[in-house]
């Protein structure tokens, strides 16, 4: 260390899927460099993205002061104001907004962005509910279907265990994850490597040979999108008829399987789901559904981790919910080493005894008393999620262009963007593009000049986690991670509570008085089971010991009767009366398979025969970090193609291709690759939309290629489309 350089500790949670500890020094009150832990084990360690992030806190291209639009909305064109001009614009449209057409004409549309207590959209909700109200929506981006397959055969979203329970597993499926990648929670990654050197199998389904795979699989078994639910009742047929069911598991356990069985065996439809009949439809080759069955039914107890990209297409919740039964059938559930099969990845707290307290004022949203319904919301959903929302977050364009023309509450006339990259992050692009077009007003809390930002009224700065103080949840074992404030915030850019009081302030309301961000903090902290705060400060990280791994309803299979499953009928439901009132062709009360629009029987695919297939990259975390020279270097924006496919359309490793179909095109390298099936292409998530003139996306964003379309739980769907490339001449690019 430097003569006059001081360490902070602090926790990374940049959306990335995990909570690292930071070692941060700082001189003469700037960051000179970041390294991560080197301590106790398991040592919490930063990936690329948190060891780099010195170079998004000084980035060039950096928001530090209020912006107000200039030029055309989207071109980009802003003129620095000063902070009370900026409250002062914001105050004033909101009051003009809700006066003339309703409270319910504002729109907020946020996400996690930092995944922490305090900084984020929650103040800014209840400075609108004390005004009388606001538009949202509900459900996440991520994992919609998995949420709602978890609520219906569960009854609680608590369904993981700590990652430290793999070392306990015999196998490990892990079922579109790519933790080597997308982090899945601090450590994921370390746990999975210690159990392979202990000898445990891991088995990788997935359509792309990811990274993941190269470095654990013993066995890759490359799958059709939108297909894994018919393999997985393939591999249900196989256990059936080899009598390799836990039959006094699912009598003690569950409700429902009956129907399943029948289902399964073609009594119900006349059809048996054979691994052959599974083949067909999924190129998965029949010995190896009818190995991995015999697998997984075996070798016990075995972790099925189910990854959350299989479940964002066109009916995931059936792929969530057959996952689910052959951890039932199998009796891998409540047992160490085992796994519900529940999501991979929560951003909810996956124990139920991580708490971060309640921030206040306590305040509702008026209109959230009696909302809208959806069609089918599951009752327990609002559990997990303060109010219930106006509009699926699938639908947001849609609510936007078409207002009560399209049966939502009202015309949506403000949209307020907060830790979220609309429409960058939306479905159909152009058709998100059009919304904003039709908004009365837009404002965007930022750090830079986001496709968001590009098209807002009004950019408010905020600063960085490192610029700022607040708390967040370690998931892989279960823990806190303090985020201290490192350095004093850069131009006139605010945290999220400071900029919600100014706004507060400024809007007359009293309930924000004499709050502070330390006294919310330690108010939120005590409610907490961190013993010691100015302890907890000092050494980053408070790990809770539970002297063992934690494991998913272990209290539910051992004592069924004092501690029976939240659902409808205390037991695991195969079978879900609550879905079947339902009555949606789309959502059958037991898990089935049904044919993806946009699949390979889809009319569609004589036009676009090719899959397209969005994933996470290691350079970004959604949008974020995407102008960091230093992570850009590290993997380029490209087109993953397998060598078949790109032979017959000319296409060599770097070519310049457009990737299109009915809905937009996009400009991308392509990278010729056999780590991807052929028929199968993939582009990563989150590049900034940069349309030329022609709407032609050079930022190769894949959501312009996406329907705006979702599945019949309310789930997100980035994985189900068709396309077609095609090479582009140098001349005519």
């Amino acid at each position: 260390m430097e003569q006059g350089e001081r360490v902070v500790l602090t926790t990374c949670n940049s959306h990335c899927g995990g909570a690292c500890l930071l070692k941060v020094s700082v001189k003469d009150g700037r960051i000179t460099h970041i390294e991560t832990d080197d301590g106790e084990e398991p040592q919490l360690r930063a990936c690329l993205k948190g060891r780099a992030y010195r170079m998004r806190v000084y980035a060039p291209d950096r928001l530090l002061y209020p912006l107000k639009r200039v030029g055309e909305r989207g071109a980009g064109e802003f003129t620095r104001i000063s902070w009370v001009e900026a409250i002062d614009i914001f105050a004033d449209e909101i009051i003009r907004i809700r006066d003339t057409y309703g409270p319910a004409a504002i729109f907020m549309k946020s996400s996690a962005g930092d995944i922490v207590a305090l900084h984020g959209a929650t103040p800014f909700m209840k400075i609108l509910s004390l005004l009388g109200g606001f538009s949202k929506h509900w459900g996440f981006n991520s994992f919609e279907q998995g949420i709602f397959a978890e609520l219906a055969t569960f009854g609680t979203l608590y369904t993981r265990h700590s990652r430290d329970d793999l070392l306990n597993a015999r196998l490990i499926i892990l079922w579109a994850c790519d933790p080597a990648t997308t982090v899945h929670d601090t450590n994921t990654m370390w746990y999975l490597l210690r159990a392979k050197e202990k000898g445990t199998k891991v088995i990788v389904v997935d359509p792309r040979f990811t990274d993941t795979a190269a470095l654990l699989a013993h066995r890759w078994i490359p799958i059709v999108p939108g297909t894994d639910t018919a393999v997985m009742m393939a591999m249900a047929y196989v256990m059936i008829e080899d009598n390799l069911i836990d039959e006094k598991f699912l009598g003690t356990y569950t409700v429902g399987f009956d129907y399943f069985r029948d289902y399964v065996l073609g009594k119900e439809d006349g059809l048996r789901k054979t691994p052959d009949w599974a083949e067909a439809i999924s190129s998965v080759p029949r010995e190896t559904i009818v190995t991995l069955a015999r697998e997984y039914a075996t070798e016990k107890p075995a972790a099925l981790i189910c990854g959350i990209a299989a479940g964002r297409t066109a009916y995931g919740e059936q792929y969530h919910r057959a996952a689910m039964t052959l951890a039932a059938m199998t009796g891998n559930i409540g047992v160490s080493g085992g796994s519900a099969a529940g999501r991979s990845w929560t951003a909810l707290g996956m124990y139920p005894f991580l708490k971060k307290g309640s921030f206040l004022p306590e305040v509702t949203n008026p209109l959230e008393e009696n909302p809208p319904p959806f069609k089918n919301f599951l009752a327990q959903r609002k559990k997990y999620q303060r109010g219930t929302g106006m509009v699926s977050a699938g639908k947001v364009s849609d609510a936007l262009l078409k207002g009560k023309e399209g049966c939502y509450p009202t015309d949506y006339k403000m949209l307020i963007i907060i830790n979220a990259c609309y429409p960058n992050q939306s479905p159909d692009i152009n058709r998100a593009v059009e919304a904003l077009k039709k908004m009365e007003f837009i404002v965007s809390l930022e750090q830079f000049m986001t496709p968001a930002a590009r098209w807002s009224d009004l950019i408010l700065p905020t600063c960085t986690f490192l610029e700022r103080n607040d708390f967040t949840f370690g998931e892989s074992v279960p823990y806190y991670g303090i985020q201290n404030k490192v350095i004093e915030p850069l131009g006139e850019s605010k945290s999220h509570f400071d900029i919600a009081c100014l706004l507060a302030k400024r809007l007359g309301l009293h309930a924000f008085e004499g709050l502070t961000e330390e006294g919310v903090l330690k108010a939120m902290l005590r409610e907490t089971p961190i013993p010691d705060i100015e302890d907890f400060k000092k050494k980053g990280i408070y790990r809770v010991e539970l002297g063992g791994p934690y494991v998913a309803f272990k209290k539910e299979i051992e004592d069924p009767h004092r501690y029976p499953f939240p659902t409808p009928s205390g037991k695991i439901e195969i079978y879900s009366a609550q879905i079947a009132a339902m009555d949606d062709p789309g959502l059958p009360p037991i898990p089935k398979y049904i044919e993806p629009w946009e699949g390979r029987k889809d009319e569609l695919i004589k036009k676009y025969p090719l899959q397209l297939i969005t994933f996470q990259c290691r350079r970004r975390a959604h949008t974020q970090f995407e102008t960091v020279d230093w992570l850009r270097e590290t993997q380029k924006q490209s087109l993953q193609i397998n060598p078949l496919d790109a032979r017959r359309r000319n296409i060599a490793d770097g070519d310049i291709v457009r990737v299109f179909n009915d809905r937009g095109v996009i400009q991308i390298l392509a990278s010729v690759t056999e780590r991807i099936m052929p028929g199968v292409v993939a582009v990563p998530a989150g590049a900034w939309y940069n349309p030329d003139n022609r709407g032609i996306d050079l930022g190769g964003n894949p959501n312009c290629l996406l329907k705006s379309e979702i599945s019949p739980g309310g789930g997100f769907i980035t994985n189900t489309c068709l396309v077609e490339v095609e090479k582009v001449e140098v001349n005519k690019a």
